[in-house]
């Protein structure tokens, strides 16, 4: 069976075919282009548009039927649980997600504000992450951490 990587670029500026080729010289094959629009206030969205952004940690399946786990986006999530859990403050998560090359949806680096408002995600999808081989792995891994004598 043939596995697959998939990785999303985002386009800040004009496009350049150096980029096309670059890609498809490492090996990469173009699947999609994701065209955006902002619409003129007469019109309204398409019959079945979505108009929610997807929720943070999920992506559409390639069979374009359901909503699946986003693999980055999900390691930034486990990042963020990790370090609150840890009770780093909002600079310090930032500061580390930025300095492990995690970076926003936009492609911009991450800031407290940002990582404030990812709270209600990280509330939806706790219990997800919870149960996940990873975070028992992280777990018991912070277990065998001893902790410092109190008196």
């Amino acid at each position: 069976m043939a596995y697959f990587e998939r990785v999303r670029d985002v386009v800040s500026g004009p496009f350049s075919p150096e980029i096309m080729a670059q890609r498809t010289a490492a090996g990469w094959q173009l699947v999609s282009i994701e065209w955006r629009r902002e619409l003129p206030d007469q019109e309204t969205p398409t019959e079945g548009a979505f108009g929610e952004e997807i929720p943070y940690g999920l992506q559409i399946s390639e069979d374009c039927m359901r909503l699946e786990v986003h693999p980055r986006e999900n390691q930034t999530l486990m990042l963020m649980m990790d370090l609150l859990g840890q009770d780093f403050s909002y600079a310090s998560i930032v500061s580390d997600l930025n300095e492990k090359g995690f970076r926003m949806r936009n492609g911009g680096p991450w800031n407290r504000v940002a990582v404030f408002n990812m709270m209600p995600r990280l509330i939806e999808v706790g219990p997800r992450l919870f149960s996940s081989d990873e975070w028992k792995k992280r777990e018991k891994r912070l277990s065998q951490v001893k902790a410092p004598d109190l008196f």
